[in-house]
Parts: C-alpha cells; structure tokens; sequence
C-alpha cells in the first residue's frame, strides 16, 4: 500500500486536523469497547497481542519504493482485525504506527494520517464487510475466508492507498496523473498478494487455532454445518 517515506512534504493543515480527530474518535470509541477485564485474565491473549503488534512493526518497516515518497508494503490489518476484533486491532495498530514512528520509519508530522490511513481505514472497512457477510450469508466456513479474510485483505489494502492517494492529490503533493501511474494502475497487483497472505494466515490459524480468532465462532461455522 502507498505510505508516507521521509521527503518533506506539504500537507495542507486542514488534513492534519481532520486526522487528529478522526485518530481521536477511533481510538477513545476502541477503548471504550476493549473487554479489559477479559484481556488481564487471558495472559495468552496478551502474548497473541503483543507479538501481532511488534511483527506489525517489523512487516511495516519492509516496504519498496514506487516514486518519492510512495512506496508499498504487507498491510495485515486484515487479519490483525478478524483475529481480535475492530477494537483490539485499532489499539494495537495505534501501537505499532507510534513505535515505527519513533524510530524513525515514519515522520511525527504524518502520525495522525498514517494511522487513519493504515489503520483505520481497512480496520473499519473488514469489520464492516464482515458483517455485512454475516448478515447477507449463512454461516460458512469458506465464505468466512475467502469472502473476509482474502477479498476484505484486498479491499483493505486498496482503501488504504486510496485514503492516502486522496491526500496527496488534494494536497497537491503529486499530480494525479502520477498517483494514478505509480498506484492506481499497479492497484490489483497490490490487493492480490495482500488479500492472499491473510488469507492463508486466517487459513492456519482457523485450522489449528479458530479459538484464537475473535470474530469465528466454529461451533457456528463448522460443527453445525
């Protein structure tokens, strides 16, 4: 997906704010629905957690660069959302993009963006396209993953190079024509082996570990098929 890299950038102030105060209302609306109490006494649910956050942070650090200031890297919010919900998936990509943040990976300015961009947008987006699914089909195991987990890591990806394109054509940064050359065009080659690698780590972890899974309910998907 398209990602802000360390040129300097003039970003017009106004998308600053915007994001500030969606990144606000994201994070205050997770923290509000985090079952803590469940949380603290699941220390394994804690480990799942933390070692999903801190290979975020290193998945996001390898990315390739398509032109100044755009380059393209595994998303994964996907699956960090299916497996623990829309609300634990926004806290700890909030975690994440802070801590590649601090060390230089991203810059502080672009904070706020970033997180709506990489970690808001596809987060609310596989949630919403999850339920959708539960509402519009029966209970099926492989509706569950090829519908949720590989077509929802598809459209993920794309919304959040789309979200970040919308700023930088807006913002004048680059001319459309370039985002449109250096992303749009290379767009389906970007959802494809996005909506693959969560599909087949939702794969895995539905065949040996669905009780890890937040949003799979196997009693639902499978034992009553």
């Amino acid at each position: 997906m398209e990602q802000m890299d360390n040129p300097t950038f003039d970003i017009n102030l106004i998308w600053h704010l915007v994001a500030a105060l969606l990144a606000f209302a994201a994070i205050w609306s997770a923290f509000k629905r985090v079952p803590f109490q469940a949380l603290w006494a699941e220390p394994r649910l804690q480990h799942l957690l933390f070692g999903a956050m801190v290979l975020l942070m290193l998945t996001w650090t390898f990315r390739a660069g398509l032109s100044e200031g755009l380059s393209v890297h595994f998303l994964g919010m996907t699956a960090l959302t299916l497996m623990f919900g829309w609300d634990l998936a926004i806290l700890a990509g909030a975690i994440a993009m802070l801590g590649i943040t601090l060390v230089g990976v991203e810059r502080v300015d672009m904070l706020a963006i970033n997180f709506v961009a990489i970690v808001v947008v596809p987060a609310t987006l596989t949630i919403t396209l999850l339920r959708y699914i539960e509402k519009r089909y029966p209970p099926n195991f492989f509706a569950y993953l090829f519908l949720a987990a590989f077509i929802g890591g598809g459209f993920a990806v794309a919304s959040s190079g789309l979200t970040l394109s919308l700023v930088l054509g807006l913002s004048g940064i680059h001319s459309w024509q370039t985002i449109y050359q250096e992303y749009i065009s290379f767009l389906p080659l970007i959802m494809f082996p996005e909506g693959l690698i969560n599909g087949i780590l939702m794969t895995a972890v539905m065949v040996f570990h669905p009780d890890w899974i937040r949003t799979f309910d196997a009693a639902k998907y499978i034992d009553n098929q």
